[in-house]
C-alpha cells in the first residue's frame, strides 16, 4: 500500500490516554488523496512509484504539461502533488483515480511528517544560529554585541570557508520531523492526530509518510 498522503496542518491541541496523561498533538487534516499516475518498472519511468494528488483547483491556473498530466489520469486538477515509492508487489495495487483516506494509517504507529518551516526574515547569528553574543561590554566597546565576529582566516586560505553560520534568509525550509506515533485517527471527519509538533504554519501543505522506524 502507498506510504504517505497529503493534508495540511490544521493546529495543535491536547488529548488524554487511557491511563489519564495529558499528550500534546498536532491534527492534520487528510482529505482523500487521489491517484494521479503509477509508475512502473516496466514503463518508461524505470521505477514503481505511485503519484498522488490533492486540493483541487482551476485547470486555468495550470500550464498546459501540468494540465495534461491529469487530462490523460481523468481525475479533477489538484493544487498539490506529490510521488511515493513503491515496491513491485505493491504498485499493482493502483489505478489512475482510485481514493486513498486517512484509514491509510493506524493509532500507535510511527509516521514521518514534511513541512516548510515558518518564514523568520533575515536572521542574525544569535537568532539564526544561536551564537551567544559578546560575554562582556567594557567601555568603548560597541557595535558587536551581537556580531558574528571573525569570518575567516588572512593569509591562507583568505576566503571565507564553505558552510559558515553567518546571517541570513532563517525559515522557509523543508522540515522532516520522523517517529511521530499516531494517537488517533476520524476517518469521518479525515482527521489525523500525531503526538508533538511539526513545521509549518496553520493550513501549511504536509505529507505524512510511514516511518521507517516503525
Amino acid at each position: 500500500m502507498a506510504h504517505g498522503l497529503l493534508g495540511k496542518k490544521v493546529g495543535m491541541t491536547q488529548v488524554f490516554d487511557q491511563e489519564g496523561n495529558q499528550v500534546p498533538v498536532t491534527v492534520l487534516e487528510m482529505v482523500p488523496n487521489t491517484v494521479v499516475q503509477v509508475k512502473t518498472v516496466e514503463g518508461k519511468d524505470g521505477y514503481n512509484a505511485v503519484k498522488l494528488g490533492s486540493d483541487t483547483v482551476d485547470p486555468k491556473e495550470l500550464n498546459r504539461p501540468e494540465a495534461g498530466v491529469f487530462h490523460r489520469a481523468g481525475t479533477d486538477a489538484l493544487r498539490h502533488v506529490r510521488e511515493f515509492r513503491l515496491s513491485a508487489d505493491e504498485v499493482g495495487n493502483y489505478n489512475a483515480g482510485d481514493k486513498l483516506a486517512v484509514d491509510l494509517f493506524t493509532p500507535g504507529q510511527k509516521v514521518d511528517v514534511t513541512g516548510t518551516s515558518k518564514g523568520r526574515g533575515f536572521a542574525g547569528v544569535v537568532k539564526r544560529h544561536g551564537f551567544k553574543g559578546a560575554k562582556e561590554m567594557s567601555h568603548g566597546t560597541h557595535e558587536y554585541k551581537r556580531h558574528a565576529g571573525s569570518i575567516g582566516c588572512s593569509a591562507y586560505p583568505a576566503r571565507v570557508i564553505k558552510g559558515k553560520r553567518m546571517a541570513g534568509q532563517m525559515g522557509v525550509d523543508r522540515v522532516t520531523v520522523r517517529g511521530l506515533k499516531v494517537v488517533a485517527v476520524y476517518l469521518e471527519e479525515n482527521l489525523l492526530l500525531v503526538k508533538g509538533a511539526i513545521p509549518g504554519p496553520k493550513n501549511g501543505l504536509v505529507v505524512a509518510e510511514a516511518s521507517a522506524k516503525s
